[in-house]
């Protein structure tokens, strides 16, 4: 028995068996409810360093259980001790199947009757439109003894009617990363639905059966780059003994794009209901059809971008010259509302597959007092995209950027104020007259952009409705393309106004030769 690190007070009416888990927002209890001896698992938020926000997930997870779900566990109540609170939830006899599957791979009579029930589950909570976006061994409960599976850790899951999408946050990886699909990284560019939890489960099946994950690493990014670009070794080339089906199965839920993966969770279990049959007819697997019974029963739009492939070969042929021996300026040229934005966002997951960055601005028509304003929207971005980078990642970045900026690393935080988490405080810098505080900050800006523009880690940089920037942008952008440095892909969108356009009958002799692409 481990003993409580709280006062029993705050327990009130639970005698406490053992601390199951404590992190640095909750801690998890095995009790007995001293009023009638049941046994109950108390999950307790902490009181200090939460934020609304906490408590609002708190809440949510509630009421997902309250629905009182096949294969999800049952709760007693939500109650507050002290500034504490705590949820109450049914314990049934289970453990976690990251404790259960330790140290070992299961059999194909193990792992077959345990994979039906986790999708009958996962169907169960689909079926009442919720998607619980962290599927992982922690949050499945196994009781060896009734054979009973059930789910837990719906903290982050998101009830689809209540919530409008897209439901990805790009900046924040809500999950456990390594089970996480390529979708709900924020990096393809497209809005998260059910699917999500099959390529989680389809990573959860593969470690219950080889003992491994599909991707390792040290390094988030890594990570993130290994669900987006690259294929595990199927299951049946690591174990041999394992069915070709089975790990097509799993290779199937493993699939990069939600379209290629199981549309239902009764698909999927079906097809495992006929693996298990044939296991214990014959004791061997034969090879059949996968999908044929997955029928979808929800309405999904996909995703598949039609009728403009030449113009993203235009714009994919551009990246691989910024890659090579280049930089590159496109424009894309069209009315409002006709898909600009759309067509070089289909860039952004290949641009990631590839080790890149690709970050986007946007101008304001009543914001063009702002100066730089869709760049200052951009490199936001990007900040926040290298404060989440392991520290020894960013420590090089900081490096970098005081070499390249040296003493006038203010005149970036002035306009970036966030670059101020990576620099660190900067000195003070000298006041100048005006046509030479433009000269410097465009000097000192580009010597911040080719820290990140380099063949290694090419940078896309989209700045839609250019039509609204300011006069110091454009001279920013013939600065920029003066420079011969391969790494930078910078994406102008704008449309036709009733005057012209600045940079079309003006433009700097730089901007002239490039090339257009029309959309009609």
């Amino acid at each position: 028995m481990i003993e409580s690190k709280i006062p029993t007070q705050v327990l009130n009416g639970f005698r406490i068996i053992d601390q199951l888990s404590e992190n640095s927002r909750s801690v998890v209890y095995r009790t007995i409810r001293s009023r009638d001896n049941l046994p109950a698992i108390v999950k307790m938020l902490h009181s200090d360093g939460v934020s609304a926000g906490d408590f609002s997930r708190y809440k949510q997870e509630y009421e997902i259980y309250r629905l009182n779900l096949d294969g999800v566990v049952q709760t007693y109540g939500l109650q507050k001790y002290n500034q504490a609170i705590a949820l109450i939830l049914e314990d049934f006899g289970g453990q976690s199947l990251k404790q259960f599957i330790k140290n070992r791979a299961l059999t194909q009579a193990e792992f077959l009757p345990l994979a039906i029930q986790i999708a009958e589950a996962i169907g169960s909570i689909h079926s009442a439109n919720i998607i619980h976006k962290d599927i992982n061994p922690e949050h499945i409960l196994f009781n060896p003894e009734t054979e009973e599976v059930k789910l837990i850790g719906f903290s982050i899951a998101t009830i689809v009617s209540q919530e409008n999408p897209p439901l990805k946050n790009p900046n924040l990886l809500e999950g456990t990363l390594a089970y996480m699909s390529p979708e709900q990284t924020g990096r393809m560019n497209r809005t998260l639905d059910y699917r999500t939890d099959f390529y989680s489960l389809g990573v959860t099946l593969y470690e219950l059966l080889v003992n491994q994950l599909p991707f390792t690493s040290p390094d988030p990014m890594e990570l993130v780059h290994c669900h987006l670009a690259k294929q595990p070794i199927p299951p049946h080339q690591i174990d041999p003994s394992i069915p070709k089906i089975i790990s097509d199965l799993v290779m199937k839920l493993l699939s990069k794009t939600a379209e290629d993966r199981y549309q239902s969770a009764w698909g999927l279990q079906a097809d495992l209901v006929v693996c298990l049959m044939q296991l214990e007819a014959t004791g061997e697997i034969e090879d059949f059809i996968l999908g044929e019974n997955d029928i979808c029963r929800k309405f999904n739009i996909s995703h598949e971008f039609y009728g403009r492939q030449t113009q993203i070969k235009t714009l994919w042929s551009a990246f691989e010259r910024t890659v090579n021996c280049q930089r590159e300026l496109m424009l894309v040229l069209g009315e409002s509302g006709i898909g600009k934005t759309a067509l070089v966002q289909q860039l952004e997951s290949r641009i990631a597959k590839r080790n890149g960055y690709f970050i986007s601005g946007k101008f304001d028509k009543n914001q063009q007092d702002i100066p730089y304003l869709g760049w200052i929207k951009a490199f936001e971005e990007l900040v926040a995209n290298l404060l989440m980078e392991p520290d020894d990642r960013l420590h090089c970045w900081q490096q970098q950027l005081k070499v390249a900026l040296g003493n006038n690393g203010q005149v970036i935080v002035h306009v970036i104020p966030e670059m101020e988490l990576i620099l660190g405080k900067q000195p003070p810098i000298n006041s100048l007259p005006p046509a030479e505080a433009e000269n410097r900050f465009l000097m000192t800006f580009q010597n911040f952009i080719k820290v990140f523009a380099h063949p290694n880690h090419p940078l896309t940089l989209f700045l839609d409705d250019f039509q609204w920037a300011d006069a110091g942008s454009l001279r920013l952008i013939e600065r920029l393309m003066t420079v011969a440095d391969p790494g930078l892909f910078l994406i102008l969108s704008y449309r036709e106004l009733d005057s012209p356009v600045p940079f079309k009958d003006t433009a700097p002799p730089v901007l002239e030769p490039l090339a257009q692409i029309e959309q009609t």
